[in-house]
């Protein structure tokens, strides 16, 4: 229930907005609010009656310490990107069978592909960072992923049967994804998944459709795979696949 909400990001949901995206019954859906919020992990706007996450929840967020931050170790590369195609830059995380944008920089250039807010999870192969990320994983796993997240997939127009499997394709065949009014009509993303051996996130660039045709999305891609590649000599060692293996003692 914390995931249907927080799947608006800051625009909050009405019960019914919960009820369609979760396909829960009503009641069902009123009493776990109910429950939430007064665990204050919820909060009820009283003038839009639109349920956001609450206050809990950014205490708790505050407690939980990871090994590492990956926004602050990408964020010189995002910087670096976004002044030299002067748009929009995306980092995208895996979250189980979905990806969540963890950071953004915004470019000069006038018209920006807004396209996602921080916070906000997908299903992963909905923009091209967590399409990036599902074509680097196994075949197996991609299977997976697909099927878990296909009755979710028909929400966003472009994503007929079949589209996914056939970008992630496209994807492996031309080494970064690529994404046109998919799921933002006017808006098109290249993305690069990280790193190569066990991927967990990827950045991505979006722009008005018009900046990424064939020759400037190529382009693109290579400069976010450049920035990639110093991002993945940060990473610590057991994330980017690269620790050594375990030492085993002996028998005595």
């Amino acid at each position: 229930m914390l995931r249907v909400v927080a799947s608006r990001g800051r625009r909050g949901m009405r019960i019914a907005d919960v009820v369609s995206v979760s396909g829960l019954p009503m009641s069902t859906c009123f009493r776990m609010l109910q429950r939430l919020e007064l665990e204050e992990l919820v909060v009820r706007d009283p003038l839009t009656r639109k349920y956001h996450l609450g206050p809990l929840l950014y205490e708790l967020g505050m407690l939980a310490q990871p090994r590492y931050r990956l926004s602050e170790l990408c964020e010189q590369a995002m910087h670096a990107i976004a002044d030299e195609t002067q748009d929009t830059v995306y980092l995208s995380e895996r979250r189980g069978v979905e990806s969540i944008c963890t950071s953004r920089v915004l470019g000069d250039y006038p018209i920006k592909a807004l396209t996602l807010d921080v916070g906000i999870r997908r299903p992963m192969g909905v923009g091209a960072g967590g399409l990036a990320i599902l074509s680097a994983l196994p075949e197996a796993e991609v299977a997976q992923i697909i099927e878990a997240n296909d009755a979710r997939y028909a929400k966003y127009g472009a994503f007929a049967p079949g589209f996914v499997q056939r970008a992630v394709a496209e994807t492996r065949a031309q080494g970064y994804a690529f994404l046109d009014s998919a799921a933002t009509p006017g808006t098109a993303a290249v993305g690069v998944a990280f790193p190569p051996d066990n991927p967990i996130a990827a950045v991505s660039v979006a722009a008005i459709s018009s900046r990424l045709g064939p020759a400037r999305r190529a382009q693109v891609a290579k400069v976010i795979q450049q920035q990639v590649r110093a991002i993945c000599a940060l990473l610590p060692a057991q994330v980017a696949g690269t620790a050594p293996p375990p030492t085993r003692r002996k028998a005595r």
